[in-house]
């Protein structure tokens, strides 16, 4: 069965995605209601606005008759309002978890990372000397294609995991770790650059405590969500058994919490103290353990540019360079393919999902305001008796529509932007080495533009309904 590098099954990737559609669904419909109120009030209060300034221009009256043809009908004004609402909700979490794939998997031509895993393993297994080797295959760059910042630009990883209890193995006593240099994590690993200042700067302390003494080697830094599951906290010992290094265990020390929500599932073990173990088994055993060979997964290295890739590619790969055949990839080709896996979810959720949920929400919206419009015939009769044009009766009813969409969609994506990224810390949905999507910076004006937008294509063929309406045919039925 096809895993993802967090663990996680694909058709359990594929439920958790189904649980948070559900959950999108039902935090819309709570924040909805909520919301309501703030909705109606600010109607009002838009209306009594308009009112102690009726005597001014023409379109202040204008304005103020939509508000007060809206206020007229509250329960069909808050189901529109609803409707939108969980319409932006919904498609403003998918379109920020499309949104970041879609960055993650676009090449960028400077500031390149690339990765290099062995080429005739999978899961990727290459042998420490690599690490030295690699190095020295950089140096071998022209200056214009070296790495910008050094040894800063290069990163390791190797991986550890296991359980505190392996007897009865759960997710509350598992843990994955990242194995590296601990000063890496911010030069090197994704998302750091969000922190706040503050954030970075515990973080600093965290990496220092980590590399200032020996025994401090055994520590490790734990996710904030990963560290609630496993019922621990900051100062807690705990002794691992590891699975993928059989018959080895760790003593840790849980030395600080990794910041930010990008890694809140994960934890950071010192390098040192994994391969220390190792040497040690093969100075007691005389040979080495039967996961050295192969215990580094993978190397970063940050590239100034593309031509940069393709100079180090041509010397990393030559046969003559390593003796373990490796291939190099930028990260978002290397994460591009491993979301294979996942292409059908996510296609589903681009071309069925969004469009399905703005088609709906638009027939819902069209059927309101045809209802709306039909009970008004009469109304409407007498507004061109008293001189609106047809253009003025269309330009009510989209502005009604417009005004509900607008101040919906708004309402919805600035709610949901705050409520997920600053409580929630995310949506979760672990793939890749991506535990959680934040809501995109974007989506501020993605409601907007979606609310209105969406309620305006609704409108429009009622409004055209009302444009047609003739003052006559409506009187003649009457009398």
């Amino acid at each position: 069965m096809y895993q993802t590098d967090t663990g996680l099954p694909l058709f359990e990737a594929m439920f958790s995605f189904s649980r948070i559609l559900i959950m999108l669904v039902g935090g819309a419909i709570q924040f909805g209601v909520v919301m309501l109120l703030p909705f109606l009030a600010l109607m009002f209060g838009m209306d009594l606005i308009l009112k102690l300034i009726d005597r001014g221009p023409m379109a202040i009256k204008y304005a103020r008759l939509i508000l007060r043809t809206l206020l007229r009908n509250l329960l069909r004004t808050s189901l529109t309002f609803l409707a939108i609402f969980v319409m932006v909700f919904v498609i403003t979490g998918v379109g920020s978890i499309l949104s970041f794939i879609s960055a993650v998997t676009s090449e960028k031509e400077t500031n390149l990372k690339v990765i290099i895993t062995e080429k005739f393993r999978n899961p990727s297994g290459m042998p420490r000397r690599m690490i030295p080797d690699m190095k020295r295959a950089l140096e071998k760059l022209p200056e214009w294609a070296k790495p910008l910042n050094g040894d800063d630009d290069f990163m390791t990883w190797q991986f550890v995991v296991g359980s505190t209890e392996p007897a009865k193995r759960t997710t509350e006593n598992s843990l994955f770790m990242f194995v590296m240099e601990p000063r890496k994590v911010k030069t090197m690993m994704d998302g750091m650059d969000e922190l706040t200042p503050d954030e970075a700067k515990l973080l600093d302390s965290y990496i220092a405590l980590m590399d200032s003494k020996e025994k401090n080697k055994q520590g490790v830094l734990i996710g904030a969500e990963r560290l609630k599951i496993m019922g621990k906290q900051v100062g807690d010992k705990i002794k691992l058994t590891s699975f993928n290094y059989k018959g080895v265990e760790f003593d840790l020390e849980i030395l600080g919490i990794i910041p930010g929500t990008r890694w809140e599932q994960a934890a950071v073990m010192h390098q040192d103290y994994l391969n220390k173990t190792l040497d040690d088994i093969r100075s007691k055993t005389g040979k080495e353990h039967e996961n050295d060979s192969k215990s580094v997964g993978l190397i970063w290295i940050r590239l100034p540019n593309k031509a940069a890739f393709g100079e180090l590619e041509t010397i990393v790969t030559d046969p003559k360079t390593f003796e373990t055949r490796v291939k190099l990839e930028t990260a978002s080709s290397a994460i591009g393919s491993f979301l294979d896996a996942f292409k059908d979810i996510f296609r589903a959720m681009r071309w069925g999902l969004c469009p399905a949920i703005m088609a709906t929400m638009t027939l819902v919206i069209a059927n309101a305001i045809s209802i709306g419009v039909r009970e008004r015939r009469t109304e409407m009769a007498v507004l061109k008796v008293l001189g609106f044009r047809p253009g003025h009766v269309m330009a009510m009813i989209l502005g009604e529509a417009l005004l509900i969409g607008i101040i919906s969609g708004t309402l919805s994506s600035w709610v949901e932007y705050f409520y997920v990224n600053e409580v929630k810390g995310g949506i979760k949905f672990p793939i890749a080495f991506f535990p959680a999507f934040l809501i995109s910076k974007d989506a501020l004006w993605w409601g907007p533009v979606l609310g209105g937008g969406t309620a305006l294509v609704g409108s429009f063929l009622p409004a055209l309904s009302a444009r047609t309406i003739k003052a006559s045919e409506v009187f003649s039925k009457v009398s």
